[in-house]
C-alpha cells in the first residue's frame, strides 16, 4: 500500500476530457453524414484555435461572425456549431466523477481549471450536480479572458485561493497544460484513454 503523502493538500481539476465528454462530432457526425466533410469542417474552418478564443472569453455571437466573414461559404455549418453545443455536451465521465465523488468526503480542497466559454459553463453548471463539490472553487478562462496553456491562468488559481503549487495535484487531458503544470511546480495526472484516475491519484499517496 502506497503511504500517504502527506504535502498534498489539494486537487485541482480540468473538466472537458476529464469529468465532462464534449465532442463537437457528437452533433456534427448525423449533421453531416460524411466523416470526411466533417473533418475536413472541423480542422480547417471551425477549428480548436477559433473555438479557444470564445474560450478566452470572446462572445460566441462574435466568433461566429468573425468565422461566417472568412468562410461565407460554410455559413450554414458555422452558425449551427453553437446553436446546437448542448448536444456537443454528451455526458459526464461516470469513473472520474465518481472519483471527485469520494474525494469531498476527505480533507483535501477541490478546485476547477477550465477552458470554457462564460457563456456556455452556466448550462454545464446548471445540469450536472458534481459541480456543486468544488463550492464555487472554480477558474473558467472565458471569465478570466486567459487560457491555458497560458501560465498566467495557473497563477489566477494559485492567488485567490492561495495555494501552493507543490501542495497540489493537477489533472488535465492536454498535454500542453500538463508541461506547463509541471513547469509551475504542480504534481500532474495526465488523462490519455485508459488512464485509471483512482489508481493515479493512489499511486501518489492520496488517501480517499
Amino acid at each position: 500500500m502506497t503511504k500517504q503523502n502527506s504535502a498534498i493538500k489539494n486537487i485541482i481539476f480540468d473538466f472537458g476530457g476529464v469529468l465532462m465528454d464534449w465532442n463537437p462530432r457528437y452533433f456534427f457526425r448525423d449533421y453531416f453524414n460524411d466523416d470526411e466533410k466533417m473533418e475536413f469542417f472541423l480542422k480547417n474552418i471551425a477549428e480548436d484555435e477559433w473555438n479557444a478564443e470564445q474560450d478566452r472569453g470572446r462572445s460566441l455571437a462574435e466568433g461566429t461572425e468573425i468565422l461566417v466573414g472568412k468562410h461565407s461559404e460554410w455559413e450554414k455549418e458555422i452558425r449551427a456549431y453553437y446553436d446546437n453545443w448542448t448536444t456537443m455536451l454528451r455526458s459526464d465521465i461516470p469513473e472520474n466523477v465518481a472519483v471527485l465523488r469520494k474525494l469531498q468526503n476527505t480533507n483535501y480542497e477541490l478546485f476547477g481549471l477550465t477552458n470554457w466559454s462564460y457563456e456556455t459553463f452556466p448550462y454545464a453548471l446548471e445540469n450536472y450536480d458534481f459541480f456543486e463539490i468544488f463550492k464555487g472553487k472554480i477558474v473558467v478562462s472565458g471569465t478570466e479572458k486567459l487560457i491555458k496553456p497560458d501560465p498566467k491562468i495557473w497563477e489566477v488559481l494559485l492567488e485567490r485561493y492561495h495555494l501552493k503549487a507543490e501542495e497540489s495535484v493537477f489533472i488535465d487531458d492536454n498535454p500542453k497544460n500538463i508541461e506547463v503544470a509541471k513547469m509551475l511546480g504542480f504534481i500532474t495526472v495526465h488523462i490519455t484513454e485508459g488512464t485509471n484516475l483512482a489508481e493515479e491519484l493512489r499511486s501518489l499517496g492520496i488517501r480517499f
